[in-house]
C-alpha cells in the first residue's frame, strides 16, 4: 500500500547509459517491471521508441527456471527462433557452457550459471535495448569484469541498477534518482553525481 513511484518522469536519449538509484528498494525494480509490461502502473504512461527492442535481466530469476525439467539447450531453445543445437551452442559458449554442459538441468544450476543463462537468454534477442536489475549479484569477480566491459562497450541504451560502485561509474552517462517526490535527472558519471550531491546538500 506505500506509493514507490511517484511524479517520475524522463525521456532516454540513443546515447543514453542510466543508472537508477533510490533509497527505497522496490523503486527501480517496480519501474522497470512497468517499463517491461510486467506490472500496471496505477497512473501515467510510458512509450518505447519505433525502432526499439528491450531485453530484460530482473534483480529475481527464479520464475524463468521454476517448474521445468529442461536442460540448458532445451531451456534456452524456447526463446529461440533458431533451434539447431550448433546455434544455440554459440550463445551456450560465450557464457562458459560448452561440451557435456549444454545437457545439465536448469533445476541444478547455481545462482550464477543461471545468471548466465539469462545472459545467453538476453544475447538472443539482439536487443538495442537492456534493462538490468543488479545484473551481477551471484557473479564472481572475473564474470563481474566481463559483464561490466560487454556494457561499456554495448552501442544501444542501458538503463541498470547494481550495487557496484565500479559498474555504475564506468557504465553510465547519467544518473537518475528516484526519490519519494520525483526524480532526480543528471548527465555525468556516478564519481560526479556523487559530488555534487554532497556540495548541494541533497
Amino acid at each position: 500500500g506505500v506509493k514507490v513511484l511517484d511524479n517520475v518522469t524522463f525521456t532516454v536519449g540513443r546515447t543514453d547509459k542510466i543508472a537508477f538509484t533510490a533509497s527505497n528498494e522496490f523503486a527501480v525494480p517496480t519501474l522497470f517491471k512497468i517499463l517491461m509490461g510486467e506490472l500496471e502502473p496505477d497512473a501515467g504512461t510510458f512509450k518505447w521508441g519505433v525502432s526499439t527492442s528491450q531485453s530484460y535481466f530482473p534483480q529475481d530469476n527464479s520464475a524463468y527456471f521454476t517448474d521445468t525439467e529442461d536442460s540448458i539447450i532445451r531451456w534456452l531453445e524456447q526463446y529461440s527462433k533458431d533451434t539447431t543445437e550448433t546455434y544455440l551452442r554459440g550463445f551456450l559458449g560465450k557464457m562458459l557452457f560448452s561440451g557435456e554442459d549444454v545437457y545439465k538441468p536448469v533445476q541444478v544450476l547455481s545462482g550464477g550459471e543461471k545468471v548466465r543463462c539469462m545472459f545467453a537468454r538476453m544475447m538472443l534477442f539482439h536487443s538495442n535495448v537492456l534493462l538490468l536489475d543488479r545484473p551481477t549479484n551471484h557473479l564472481d569477480l572475473e564474470s563481474i569484469t566481463a559483464v561490466n566491459n560487454g556494457l561499456v562497450n554495448f552501442k544501444g541504451v542501458v538503463l541498470l541498477s547494481s550495487h557496484d560502485h565500479e559498474i555504475l561509474e564506468t557504465v553510465a552517462n547519467r544518473i537518475i534518482e528516484i526519490t519519494p517526490d520525483g526524480c532526480i535527472d543528471r548527465q555525468g558519471t556516478y564519481e560526479e553525481y556523487l559530488v555534487w550531491k554532497k556540495e548541494n546538500g541533497k
